[in-house]
Formats: C-alpha cells, structure tokens, sequence
C-alpha cells in the first residue's frame, strides 16, 4: 500500500467516525439531524447535545489519540526502540502528577491556564530524562524498566496525593485523570489544550527527515549532516508538549502511542519520519471508536477511557516485546 493511500483512507475512516460520534450515544440522532445540529439547524435540544456534549467529547478524543500517537512514534524513532512510548517511559504518568498537584492545592479553579502548563512541564521534565538515560545505556531493557520506575514513582505521589485529598471534588477530579476520560469535556477545555498539542505536534513534523536519517545510526547521521543535539531538544520539546497537552485534556492514556506507529511502521517501510502522520491519525481514530463504545456499553457507570485502552493495548505491548529479538536491545 502507498502512503498517498494509506493517508487517504485513514482521513476518510476519520471523518466517519467523528460523524458517527456526534450520532452514537444513549440517545442516537440520525445523521441528517446530527449535521442540522452542527451548522445551527434542526431543534435545540439537538444542537445543545451536539454542540456542547458530543462535538467537543470526539474532537477531545481524537486529538487525544493523535497526540499520543504523534509522540510515540517520535520517541520510538528518536530513541530506535519500537518500545518506546509515552505511557511506558512514564512521560504521561508525570505530566499527570503535575496536574494532580495543581487539582490537590485548588489552584485550577482559579487558574485554569495552569492545569496544561502543569501537565507539560511534567511531560517535558519526563521526557527529557528518559533523553538523558537513552544517551548513556545502549540498552532498551534498560530503558523500558527506567520507565517503569518513573510511572511507579509518579503513580505512588499521585497515591498519596488522592490519601490526603480534603475536598471531594478535588478527589473526584484527581481519579478522573489518574483513569483518563474525555467525558463533560468542553470547547474551552480544547481551545486551552489544543494549541499546546498543535505547537508539539507541528515541532515534531519538522524533525521527520532527522528521524529519518537518525534510524541509520548516529554515526551515519552525522556523517550526513544532522544536528543530533538540535533533532533531540525539538523531538523532546515537541513530545513534552503534545502529551503534556493531551494529560491536561483527559490524564492518563495508555499504550495508544505504541499501537499505532507499531500498525503504521510497516505500511511505511519502516521509515520513522513517514510513520508521525499515520501514527496520529490511527491513534486518534482508535480512541474515539473507544470511546464510542464506552458511550454504548450497557453498564451501570461509564467506564473510564484510560481503563479501556489499557485492557486493549497492554496485550498488544506484551505481545510486540514477546516477538522482540534479543540483538534489538
């Protein structure tokens, strides 16, 4: 399969789905009155859900997913490890700590513009230690259990973070980012986030021919002219800002971001600068259709996001690092 065609059907199973979003729910609206609904039509009631429950909940969901996706095949090509990925290097753990912190002392209500700079910074700060460790151990073993150590660190303050929560809406807010959901997400809520996603997502696409060449070896890299330096501070950056935006939006996602680029990679000849577009956009149709499904499911309390990408994708993860060769690292 090309990639020309690659993109299209993904862009075109996209716009189905997010169509499909805006119709799917406890209460199904038929498309023509979903579209009504959408461009200001059809009755008010429709255009309340519309406009105000479902778009920003599917809009919320898929560049969630792209976020993460974008990242994880970013982090994957710079560190050349298929492993690699937001959620297991503890990228997304720490940037949701952070915003934990600012939830637990109250000062999002009356700062909302923090709560996404918290969630970057941690992101940031995680991925630019994850950097320090890639440069100085060969081994992905290694790296992957650094990772581990991370999360389990960062879940731990979380922990006791949530133990020692006094206000109950506090802790309500808390458990919804530790579990991760898209759910009572507002247009306000993707117009703080979005452009921090945007600015790393864009950071990111304009290091794709470094990735490129980086899959080499650093030797033949540099040899080739790229600033390896400047490749991984941009790369850092940009994978800092599309997950930090995406914990400020729904907490903690896991695994998405190593499923996608892992589906796309061989679709795209293995190049790591060709796999961040179809990474994004897999990764954000795969969460939206998770989400549609948590929408329909008949159970008493909706499940949470980040729980369900979980059941889903830790199987996949142990799967793809079971068919892993010891001389991969």
């Amino acid at each position: 399969m090309s990639e020309r065609r690659l993109m299209l059907y993904l862009l075109l199973a996209s716009f189905v789905v997010l169509v499909l979003a805006l119709t799917i729910g406890p209460w199904p609206m038929p498309v023509g009155d979903a579209v009504s609904a959408l461009f200001g039509g059809g009755a008010p009631n429709d255009r309340v859900v519309i406009w105000e429950i479902r778009l920003p909940r599917a809009i919320a969901a898929f560049c969630v997913g792209a976020a993460l996706g974008i990242s994880g095949a970013a982090l994957q090509g710079l560190l050349r490890n298929p492993l690699a990925e937001p959620g297991v290097l503890g990228v997304s753990a720490t940037a949701s700590l952070a915003a934990v912190g600012i939830l637990y002392f109250g000062i999002a209500r009356e700062f909302p513009i923090l709560m996404p700079l918290a969630a970057i910074g941690g992101a940031v700060f995680a991925t630019l230690f994850i950097g320090a460790v890639a440069v100085g151990t060969s081994s992905s073993v290694s790296l992957i259990l650094v990772g581990a150590a991370l999360s389990s660190f960062a879940g731990a303050l979380m922990s006791l973070l949530m133990s020692t929560a006094q206000d109950v809406y506090s802790l309500s807010d808390m458990v919804d980012w530790m579990m991760g959901s898209v759910s009572n997400r507002s247009l306000d809520d993707l117009l703080l986030a979005g452009p921090f996603i945007a600015a790393g997502a864009i950071l990111l696409l304009t290091q794709g021919r470094g990735l490129s060449v980086l899959s080499l070896g650093e030797e033949a890299a540099h040899g080739a002219g790229l600033d390896l330096k400047r490749t991984r501070l941009l790369v850092t950056l940009g994978a800092g800002l599309a997950v930090g935006g995406a914990v400020s939006l729904a907490g903690i996602i896991g695994f998405v971001g190593i499923v996608a680029p892992h589906i796309v990679r061989p679709l795209v000849r293995r190049d790591p600068g060709r796999t961040l577009i179809p990474s994004a956009l897999l990764a954000g149709l795969m969460l939206t259709v998770s989400d549609i499904v948590i929408r329909i499911l008949p159970t008493s309390a909706e499940l949470k996001l980040g729980v369900v990408a979980a059941i889903v994708g830790a199987p996949i993860f142990a799967w793809i690092a079971a068919r892993r060769r010891p001389s991969d690292g």
